[in-house]
């Protein structure tokens, strides 16, 4: 009797020391004028994305993606119904920049389709400058930059197990090629400013690691990672608790000390030394060498496509340009950076390419476009801007069961993909999510094929920015030609790359156009749900 007295007055004993603690405390005025109440405000401050995510937003008012685009990606990664009925809930009558596809009456494009509707490349990667080991990319749709650390074990084994179904490509990030990137997936291998991987002992990049790195896995290309959209022009932290045997290893850093990449490369340090880099890796590694960045002031991209485009001395060139935008992405970064430090994909891209453009480079160049562009119209508007491929971060994280809850700089992200707390991490299972994501990149491949036959052209790279407007509310519709200032053959490519692909996409000889190659027999064997 006296202990069920006992366990009864637990709650109100409870309380009492809370409020004792409140009312003494001088950290909280809130908590010390009302105590044990005041805690009501933490918690639904703690958990008010959640709230908002699932009680009060409306389809499209969340960021950084609206529930409607969450849940186009989560019932295509899962392989059921992604239409919709009754029409759009979008509101076209007040909605900005609304972008809108001019589908045509009678053109067709005669595409063939693969189960797993494969769209190549247009364009060889490498095969401008000739680099030994040029290839055409399978999928125009991979996996963007995200390391290990940054994500769990288990999510970048899925992720490359993932890709490897859907013949798609996966970014290494900047961390180092991890055991979790060897499980069958091809991969573009990523070098920071820290040289994770392939660095020696004083922090500089080893060009032998390198080698050794690239050979030790199926690399089908190296990217010199400049800057990235959620914080460009900023170097990273690794705090030193989190730097573990493992993570030591794979990056060749010491194990429990905290890890500082630099803000700029030491490898290089202007235009000239930058493009001596990369002809040195091609070299010595046979792959195509390109850059990443986010768009900041111009005069690098003014320098990079006349040295590209001189007639002076030795042709050096990157054999493809990853332009990412500065609407932020995986990587946590102060709130600044994120939402005001680069320009929004759209701006940044449309810069770039207009000097391209204008030295007469776009068809010596892939163009990969990366920042939330893992959606159907999104990606549409980035082919039509001249985009060769996208790489989707974000989007293929909520294929294998992110929530947007966006907790990834707190290490406790519940379903984990973005953390290194093994009990969470131990939620995700590998096999299944490798479905999941396969199955996403498909069904928007699959979407993007729907888009080019409505035009009347075989594949995403022939859409122009004749055939995508903005609109202004429901006043009128602007072209992204004036939109961004497009000369009228700029967002094109040139006639003998359209034949080519075109052939190519009407033929359906997808494997015999030049491949990612790699070992796909244990691919054939598990295709994604459908």
């Amino acid at each position: 009797m006296k202990w069920t007295r006992l366990v009864a007055a637990l709650p109100a004993l409870g309380t009492a020391g809370v409020a004792a603690y409140d009312l003494t405390q001088k950290n909280h005025s809130l908590l010390r004028n009302f105590p044990v109440l005041g805690h009501a405000r933490y918690a639904i401050e703690l958990i008010g994305p959640e709230m908002r995510q699932y009680i009060v937003a409306g389809n499209d008012e969340e960021r950084p993606f609206s529930r409607d685009q969450r849940a186009w990606i989560y019932r295509s990664a899962k392989g059921v119904n992604n239409y919709v009925g009754f029409g759009t809930d979008n509101d076209l009558e007040r909605n900005e920049g609304y972008p809108i596809v001019k589908h045509r009456t009678f053109a067709q494009s005669h595409a063939a389709e693969t189960d797993d509707h494969a769209i190549p490349c247009a364009k060889v990667l490498g095969g401008a400058r000739g680099r030994a080991k040029a290839f055409r990319p399978r999928s125009v749709v991979n996996v963007s930059a995200m390391s290990f650390g940054s994500l769990s074990g288990a999510a970048i084994t899925a992720l490359n197990k993932g890709v490897a179904l859907a013949g798609a490509m996966h970014n290494t990030g900047e961390g180092g090629l991890s055991t979790y990137h060897r499980s069958g997936g091809d991969l573009i291998l990523q070098i920071g400013t820290g040289y994770f991987g392939c660095r020696a002992e004083d922090g500089h990049l080893d060009l032998d690691k390198l080698v050794t790195v690239v050979e030790s896995a199926p690399v089908r290309a190296i990217e010199i990672k400049l800057s990235q959209g959620a914080k460009p022009g900023l170097g990273g932290v690794l705090p030193g608790a989190k730097v573990t045997k493992e993570i030591a290893d794979i990056r060749g850093v010491p194990q429990g000390e905290t890890v500082v990449s630099p803000s700029r490369h030491t490898a290089f340090h202007d235009i000239d030394s930058m493009l001596d880099l990369v002809e040195t890796i091609a070299e010595r590694t046979g792959l195509p060498v390109g850059i990443k960045s986010a768009v900041g002031e111009m005069g690098f991209w003014q320098q990079l496509t006349a040295a590209m485009s001189s007639v002076d001395g030795p042709r050096r060139g990157v054999d493809f340009v990853t332009i990412d935008g500065g609407e932020g992405g995986t990587g946590a970064a102060p709130v600044v950076f994120s939402d005001s430090v680069a320009l929004p994909w759209a701006v940044g891209f449309s810069r770039v390419y207009a000097l391209f453009a204008e030295a007469g480079l776009t068809d010596d160049v892939v163009f990969i476009a990366s920042g939330k562009l893992g959606l159907p119209i999104t990606a549409a508007q980035a082919f039509a801007m001249g985009a060769d491929m996208i790489n989707v971060a974000r989007e293929a994280m909520l294929s294998i069961g992110c929530l947007q809850t966006q907790k990834c700089h707190e290490d406790t992200c519940p379903t984990g993909v973005a953390t290194q707390n093994a009990w969470l991490a131990h939620g995700l299972d590998p096999e299944l999510k490798k479905v999941r994501l396969a199955n996403y990149l498909v069904a928007l491949r699959k979407d993007l094929l729907k888009i080019s036959d409505a035009v009347g052209v075989a594949h995403p790279g022939l859409l122009t920015p004749d055939d995508v407007e903005l609109l202004d509310g429901m006043r009128k519709g602007t072209g992204l030609a004036d939109v961004f200032g497009y000369q009228p053959d700029w967002g094109r490519l040139g006639d003998e790359l359209a034949r080519e692909i075109t052939d190519i996409m009407v033929a359906g000889d997808f494997e015999n156009a030049g491949t990612a190659a790699g070992d796909r027999e244990t691919a054939k064997k598990e295709q994604p749900t459908r």
